[in-house]
């Protein structure tokens, strides 16, 4: 699988109260032809979720006044459809048993690189056989 052909096709948010994590997985990504939304808050990507769609949603674990989890929680049934992770440097048994509540596809653990992104991404596509929406 060509991982960067499969994903310019599909429409990819990013939530993180980093900026140098968004700026850069932002630049990493469309240097690639891939389109990536990003955002500091849950608030606001929640807002976004209202009127659009996304194939891959990828949120911090710590976010100011809500959690991914949270976040996960919200859109459960109005974007069941995307493929869910994680990023996070606490994950606990505690956290992992939240993500399997909110059927996280995957945990990408801090700190990362570019590879791990990609090797995340290739594994939960290829596993879970997903389809972007038209």
């Amino acid at each position: 699988m060509d991982l960067f052909n499969e994903l310019k096709g599909m429409k990819i948010l990013l939530i993180d109260d980093d900026e140098w994590i968004r700026d850069s997985l932002n630049i990493f990504f469309e240097s690639e032809g891939c389109r990536i939304t990003t955002f500091e808050t849950a608030e606001e990507a929640l807002e976004e979720l209202q009127g659009q769609s996304y194939d891959i949603i990828i949120a911090d674990y710590r976010l100011p006044s809500m959690n991914g989890l949270e976040l996960f929680k919200r859109i459960e049934e109005s974007h069941s459809h995307a493929i869910k992770i994680i990023i996070t440097a606490y994950k606990d048994k505690e956290v992992i048993a939240e993500a399997n509540k909110r059927n996280i596809h995957d945990f990408i653990d801090k700190p990362f690189t570019t590879k791990t992104i990609e090797e995340t991404l290739s594994r939960v596509i290829k596993n879970s056989q997903y389809k972007p929406r038209s």
